[in-house]
């Protein structure tokens, strides 16, 4: 059942109250008619797993601020998400700071009791790119553990599927090598987008290349090669569960400078929100969006932006019910 956001926006001003992800009700608060809800937000201020800037652990709070001013209609998909969805802002995970896997797997065992467990997807809001391994894990178990894996629509300037860095297996350059590495998603399945360099070597395409993931770079993308394979990747999913991790670092430093690892040349901010509608008719189960960094974020652009992302993703289910 859809359930409305907090209070009508004209009676009751979007910059008073307390802050909560686009003003979505705090799970607890949901009404009875409105449960199970349909997605859970949360999120997961963590950055110990970071290789650049820190800073990203205060992501969260910054993107709850920011998406007061995300509104309820999408023009584009014609669809009113408070009337499709049941949505809630489902508080914080624990964090351990000092240690990436014991996040991990406390984040994961926040995310397995949310909600309904065979209803609610769940979309967790970052922090940096380490916690997405445990989303992914939460959403995998909670979906019947789907049979090789879930499909990935992979949005970063990067791969992140570096084996380690400095020791660390659970950095935010590693969770999809190990989110590969236990069956959680498919490599064939997935689709990484935006990915540009300079790159430290020619080597860390290996991995993705060696095991059949589907690299569309921003050059590719803007050549309108890339916007065809990814329509033509979602296609060839078709009902098959899929996960969408979202790093703000894939859009161009210009638009979105609020990340710790920027990298330049990317998507503008418009660019990214039509590439995202792309994915329309994907069979969209849990997503992330992470790598908000606020001290660097000018005017609240970024975390803006990011606001504006989680909204499009939730657009992707709302407009297929």
């Amino acid at each position: 059942m859809p359930n409305t956001i907090l209070a009508d926006t004209r009676q009751f001003p979007r910059f008073a109250g307390v802050p909560t992800f686009c003003r979505y009700p705090l799970l607890e608060l949901v009404p009875s008619e409105s449960l199970p809800v349909d997605w859970a937000i949360y999120g997961v201020p963590f950055d110990g797993g970071v290789t650049y800037r820190p800073g990203a652990r205060f992501g969260p709070r910054a993107i709850r601020d920011a998406s007061q001013y995300v509104k309820r209609y999408s023009m584009a998909h014609d669809v009113d998400v408070c009337e499709t969805l049941s949505l809630a802002d489902a508080g914080d995970a624990p964090v351990l700071p000092y240690s990436c896997k014991g996040t991990s797997d406390a984040v994961c065992a926040f995310a397995l009791a949310l909600g309904d467990t065979k209803h609610t997807k769940l979309m967790a809001v970052g922090g940096d790119h380490s916690i997405a391994l445990a989303n992914i894990r939460a959403t995998f178990e909670r979906r019947g553990r789907p049979e090789g894996g879930l499909a990935l629509l992979h949005f970063d300037s990067h791969l992140d599927t570096v084996d380690s860095v400095w020791g660390e297996k659970h950095g935010h350059a590693s969770p999809f090598i190990r989110a590969i590495e236990d069956g959680l998603i498919n490599p064939h399945r997935m689709v990484s987008v935006g990915i540009k360099g300079p790159l430290n070597t020619k080597s860390d395409l290996d991995y993705a290349q060696k095991h059949g993931v589907t690299i569309v770079t921003y050059d590719d993308y803007i050549s309108h090669e890339g916007d065809e394979t990814l329509r033509n990747f979602v296609t060839r999913q078709g009902d098959h569960p899929a996960y969408v991790s979202f790093d703000i670092d894939v859009v161009d430093p210009a638009f979105a400078p609020g990340t710790g690892t920027p990298s330049v040349g990317g998507f503008t901010s418009a660019q990214i929100l039509d590439a995202i509608r792309l994915l329309k008719g994907a069979n969209v189960v849990g997503a992330d969006v992470v790598e908000v960094l606020p001290d660097r974020d000018s005017a609240g652009v970024t975390a803006l932006l990011a606001s504006h992302v989680m909204f499009e993703i939730l657009c992707l289910d709302a407009a297929t019910r």
